[in-house]
């Protein structure tokens, strides 16, 4: 890999955390567990879009361990690993079938995912019955949030690539 496409992942993958740690301080738009923006994200479906697959995995997982490091809560990592890589996993399916200027439809994908792989993630470590009950919450805040994220990354593609 070369030198240049290092030191830009890595500011990227710096820009994924600020944007996780800003996230933390704003107050949940539902007081509901599990629902939040997602603003780091971007970053990821960003670096999907511009470098490939293994360069968004590598952000990815960088943002997950060191968002756990920083914010001491390595508990939360098993969900987050289990949302981030199922919803990876999707956009990298879609991914050939879109063009830039449909990126959103990858984010609302991925976000989706990542509630999904958050829920199995819980059902699986605390096996409560009722959380299935849950789903249907979750798909929701992932379409409005992936929609915002996805418009989101997307002008940051177009803005990156130097188009109007």
């Amino acid at each position: 890999m070369k030198l240049n496409k290092i030191l830009s992942l890595a500011l990227l993958t710096a820009i994924s955390l600020v944007l996780f740690i800003v996230e933390n301080q704003i107050p949940a738009p539902v007081p509901a567990p599990g629902v939040k923006l997602g603003l780091g994200n971007i970053i990821v479906v960003c670096v999907l879009f511009l470098y490939g697959r293994r360069e968004a995995l590598a952000v990815l997982l960088a943002k997950l361990l060191l968002s756990a490091l920083l914010t001491g809560n390595l508990g939360a990592l098993a969900y987050s690993a289990a949302g981030g890589l199922l919803s990876w996993g999707g956009m990298c399916l879609l991914r050939p079938l879109l063009r830039q200027r449909q990126l959103w439809v990858a984010s609302v994908l991925g976000a989706m995912l990542h509630n999904l792989g958050q829920l199995l993630a819980a059902m699986l470590i605390a096996a409560a019955p009722g959380l299935p009950a849950y789903l249907p919450v979750l798909l929701l805040s992932g379409m409005v949030t992936g929609l915002f994220t996805g418009f989101a990354a997307q002008a940051v593609v177009r803005r990156l690539h130097g188009s109007p």
